[in-house]
């Protein structure tokens, strides 16, 4: 199954009762498993949870700090890009280079790069006299 599809069957688990606009994400670590996440939303609008941000969590959490690969999938007209927050921690386990394929579940996709979405990003080389 592909990262997509992964992404795509995950999101079913979203919890979204206010905004009823599910996501699922999968990403994959450097040693081949795939992690995935849903949103998770609270009433309090600002505690949920972003898709990507669990996928995350969940890779971390297995033991593993670096992914090579990222799918995110939304019912929407066009594909959904990560949040703000959500391209800085790809960002933080991720390479510039590292593909993003952001879907719809009507089968549109956009392919990019973790890079692209974040250009300028603010890395651990920043850090070095730290």
């Amino acid at each position: 199954m592909s990262l997509v599809e992964l992404a795509r069957e995950v999101r079913e688990n979203a919890y979204a009762p206010y905004s009823h606009f599910k996501v699922g994400a999968a990403v994959r670590g450097k040693s081949g498993a795939v992690y995935r996440g849903v949103n998770v939303e609270n009433v309090a609008y600002p505690e949920g949870t972003c898709a990507e941000a669990g996928a995350i969590a969940a890779m971390v959490a297995a033991g593993e700090t670096e992914l090579v690969e990222v799918a995110v999938i939304a019912d929407s007209p066009t594909p959904v890009p990560p949040c703000g927050g959500c391209r800085q921690k790809l960002a933080e386990f991720g390479r510039a280079e590292t593909p993003v394929t952001l879907a719809t579940t009507s089968g549109a996709r956009l392919d990019t790069t973790i890079g692209e979405l974040l250009p300028g990003r603010f890395d651990a080389s920043h850090m070095d006299n730290a």
